[in-house]
């Protein structure tokens, strides 16, 4: 199945969830998340500010955020900045995807984990984005963690992976933590 294809299927699928099932799915997988070792011993993570059809990190942002450093990602032409989260300094920016605000830009090489969102991953750690590439120009170099988050049915068989692709290490879905890689929860 190529790309496009796999959007199709998963945006179909998601559009059959309803807010109880996708409450339920967020607070599994991030459940998950909070209890591994990558998450305890990280101290600045870098999230993404959930559309709603994406599994919502709203909550768990909530939970964490006098805790962990949280950092979201900003569209900057055709890259990412990296920026604090802080709730009041939070704006619409590209893709209607709530974006912070400031000129405090913090380099990759700071952040120890990346939760990435897809549209669709494998068992490979292979993932299918929203086609502009934005995450894997940003994960091109950095040595954090990758940890995808997704729904069960966004886990698929394989995914045809481009040269400049980049997959995560880790893949959690509500039925648990797939290890896609070699890589440890801690080097």
């Amino acid at each position: 199945m190529n790309k496009e294809d796999i959007r199709l299927k998963i945006r179909t699928r998601k559009s059959l969830l309803n807010d109880v099932e996708r409450t339920s799915a967020a607070d599994a997988v991030f459940n998950l998340l909070e209890r591994t070792a990558a998450f305890m011993m990280s101290e600045n993570i870098l999230l993404y500010h959930s559309l709603p059809d994406e599994l919502s990190t709203i909550a768990f942002i909530d939970k964490w955020h006098s805790r962990k450093h949280f950092f979201l990602p900003r569209v900057n032409g055709l890259n990412l900045e990296i920026l604090p989260y802080a709730k009041s300094r939070l704006h619409l920016g590209a893709f209607n995807i709530e974006e912070p605000d400031g000129d405090d830009t913090t380099d990759m090489a700071q952040i120890d984990m990346v939760v990435v969102p897809a549209v669709a991953y494998d068992r490979k750690g292979n993932r299918v984005g929203r086609g502009k590439g934005y995450y894997d120009r940003l994960l091109n170099n950095t040595h954090a963690i990758k940890i995808g988050v997704a729904y069960d049915f966004q886990l698929v068989d394989d995914i045809e992976a481009d040269p400049h692709d980049v997959a995560v290490d880790y893949v959690i879905t509500e039925s648990g933590i797939l290890r896609t890689s070699r890589r440890k929860f801690r080097d």
